[in-house]
């Protein structure tokens, strides 16, 4: 998509600005070309400027509303009877996207460390909407994490996320490599040290996950990717 058709899946906003987010010491780290570099810096630091969000939230606010069915901007979907029975779980927030999730009546929040991915404290089923940005390539086990995403979902339900992806690589684990975290050049805490970079076959940890079906969704390619992950019903009689 040209850059002058962005348009906000939350607000509907098209303007936008743009600043750096990458460092030296992390594109170093990370071993960023200058075309790698500037697609994730365009990812992260190109945002609305109605409501803040930037690429990747926008990308994951289109995957969610392909998930719901909503033809509409997610701002005005949510106030709709549907949206409003809607159980929705955001993992770790996303800026934007979460303030306008949290108007839903059964809209949930779980937060590093308070909550562990790795072991979700909900029941199975509880969920219709699983949600997290950037998240699992912090955690220790991305798989086992995906995991708890499809054991909390209802039939039917849909994992929508974001990861951010090199996509000329395959994705690696970074034990046995120096400490590298995201965030800003003063953040070394444990939630923003990278676990796993994730390249072309990011997919993989979904289905590796026990999802059946696994679909991206582009706005603006490479920057700003989302997945959408589900259980597809047997189509067979038992």
């Amino acid at each position: 998509m040209p850059e002058s058709m962005l348009r906000c899946s939350l607000c509907g906003g098209t303007d936008f600005i743009r600043r750096p987010i990458l460092w030296p010491e992390l594109v170093a780290a990370w071993g960023l070309t200058a075309e790698e570099a500037g697609y994730i810096d365009e990812q992260q630091g190109c945002a609305c400027t109605a409501c803040g969000a930037n690429l990747r939230t926008i990308a994951l606010g289109n995957a969610l509303r392909q998930a719901v069915g909503a033809a509409t901007v997610l701002r005005s979907f949510l106030a709709t009877p549907s949206a409003q029975r809607l159980r929705v779980l955001d993992v770790n927030g996303a800026a934007g996207l979460s303030e306008v999730l949290s108007v839903l009546p059964h809209y949930r929040r779980a937060d590093y460390p308070e909550v562990d991915l790795h072991d979700l404290p909900f029941a199975d089923g509880s969920f219709d909407l699983v949600v997290h940005s950037d998240t699992i390539e912090h955690v220790a086990v991305p798989v086992r994490a995906l995991e708890e995403c499809r054991r909390v979902l209802a039939p039917g339900g849909r994992l929508c996320f974001t990861v951010p992806i090199i996509v000329g690589r395959m994705t690696r684990n970074r034990s046995g490599l120096p400490k590298s975290w995201h965030g800003n050049p003063e953040v070394t805490g444990d939630d923003f040290l990278v676990q796993t970079e994730y390249g072309a076959d990011a997919w993989t940890h979904v289905l590796r996950a026990g999802f059946t079906d696994v679909t991206l969704t582009q706005l603006h390619y490479p920057a700003a990717l989302a997945m959408t992950a589900w259980v597809a019903p047997d189509p067979l009689p038992a």
